[in-house]
């Protein structure tokens, strides 16, 4: 701007509104990103749908709320999901480059990193895979054409046609059945993670050539942790690594709460309730383990950071007192919610994610927001987009109710912090609500 003149000083082109509109340019980019990457991992929808989706997530509460302020939230997103954009268009070596300025922003985004490098290599294996596939069935097409054609010359005569003349043929595609490989995934779990390591390698050489500059970014940061003796930058005593394991059941209540019309239709209720119905003792014994482990993880690591009890500014200091600390019962009332989401969310992205794409998210969920002691709704926005942009949820009803709620969250956020100002006797200033 200055060399633009259009500001006569640095302290002028720095100011609160200039470094603001930063964001505003990044959202703009975010939602382009946002449709792209719809677009890229399902090809065949509709511009006219992909177009409402990337409006209803740009309008997704904490991404539009601190679109208007200067915090890093926007611009870590809009990194990430140019990272994975990259890597979804085979582009690894600039996914990497992306990845490595993600860190910049905001450090705990390295996991990100890791998680896109893995669906990359997942995606990798699953397209050699299908490719082998495709060249056996090919080969079987082949064969059995030609083993049919050479059928034809046998002569009338032979007993075996006189007995029955189908047989030989029934005994050639038996034969030639036996000798093909299997086609679909076997349902077991441990069955894909198998093939997908086996296949990975054998495709060792090639996918270690083109996942090398994550494997750079990965040793950068570790020097950088080892160098500056902490993943954070700045109150390095406020935000130290925690085993904070209820975070990640919040996460999975208020991911739900926010596509609240995925969740709640008839259609995913039946599809949840005869999974549970079909795996019988199965899906009990993993309903009771996650219980059991919910339970523990608010008895023994629900943390009360001073910072959430101190600053009544912001929603979960209220949603701490009035709901979650409200009974000493209450946080555990709210387990089977916690479990009841997590379950829901499995459900959405196993209809077109494999397992080991599951579980990859799940983990890297976890590594972000189990070490974080504080409990901030911003910490969520990245796992939220990543599981929203792959739940594959075509109800053009559920994306308009989506759309409606979060309108209605904005509108009531703007409201309180524009309109309800307060004071504080401690500290001169006008005290604004924010996320």
């Amino acid at each position: 701007m200055l060399c633009m003149q259009v500001a006569p000083s640095f302290s002028d082109a720095c100011s609160t509104a200039i470094l603001r509109s930063t964001n505003a340019i990044l959202a703009v980019i975010c939602s382009v990103l946002v449709y792209e990457i719809i677009t890229q991992l399902r090809p065949a929808l509709d511009e006219r749908k992909a177009t409402l989706y990337a409006v209803v997530l740009a309008l997704y509460p904490l991404h539009w709320f601190f679109t208007f302020l200067y915090y890093t939230d926007v611009a870590s997103l809009t990194a990430v999901l140019a990272m994975y954009l990259a890597c979804l268009k085979k582009n690894y070596i600039f996914s990497a480059l992306l990845g490595s300025f993600s860190v910049f922003i905001r450090q705990t985004n390295i996991i990100w990193v890791l998680f896109v490098a893995c669906v990359g290599v997942i995606d990798c294996t699953l397209a050699s895979r299908k490719a082998n596939v495709q060249l056996d069935d090919s080969d079987l097409s082949i064969r059995k054409d030609n083993q049919l054609t050479s059928n034809k010359g046998v002569t009338r005569g032979s007993n075996l046609r006189k007995r029955n003349p189908g047989k030989a043929v029934d005994i050639v595609n038996h034969s030639i059945q036996r000798s093909a490989p299997s086609t679909t995934y076997s349902s077991g779990f441990f069955d894909e993670i198998q093939d997908i390591f086996l296949m990975a390698w054998h495709h060792k050489w090639k996918l270690l050539v083109s996942f090398s500059p994550f494997f750079i970014v990965l040793v950068s940061f570790v020097a950088f942790v080892r160098w500056n003796g902490s993943v954070v930058l700045g109150a390095k005593d406020a935000h130290a690594v925690s085993s904070h394991f209820a975070q990640i059941m919040y996460f999975s209540l208020v991911s739900a709460l926010f596509m609240a019309p995925f969740h709640t239709t008839f259609r995913h209720t039946a599809i949840l309730f005869q999974s549970f119905r079909k795996n019988g003792l199965l899906s009990f014994f993993q309903w009771f383990v996650a219980l059991i482990v919910g339970f523990l993880s608010v008895h023994c690591s629900s943390i009360a950071h001073p910072y959430l009890l101190a600053d009544n500014r912001h929603y979960p200091f209220y949603l701490w007192r009035k709901i979650i600390n409200a009974h000493w019962s209450m946080k555990y009332l709210l387990v089977p919610l916690y479990v009841y989401s997590w379950f829901s969310i499995f459900i959405i992205l196993a209809k077109t994610r494999t397992k080991i794409w599951v579980l990859s998210y799940f983990l890297a969920c976890a590594a972000v927001l189990i070490p974080a002691p504080l409990i901030e709704f911003r910490y969520y926005t990245i796992p939220f987009f990543f599981l929203i942009l792959h739940s594959n949820v075509n109800d053009y009803k559920s994306w308009l109710l989506t759309g409606i709620l979060y309108i209605a969250i904005n509108i009531f956020t703007m409201f309180m912090f524009l309109f309800r100002p307060f004071y504080w006797n401690h500290e001169p200033g006008i005290q604004r609500f924010i996320w």
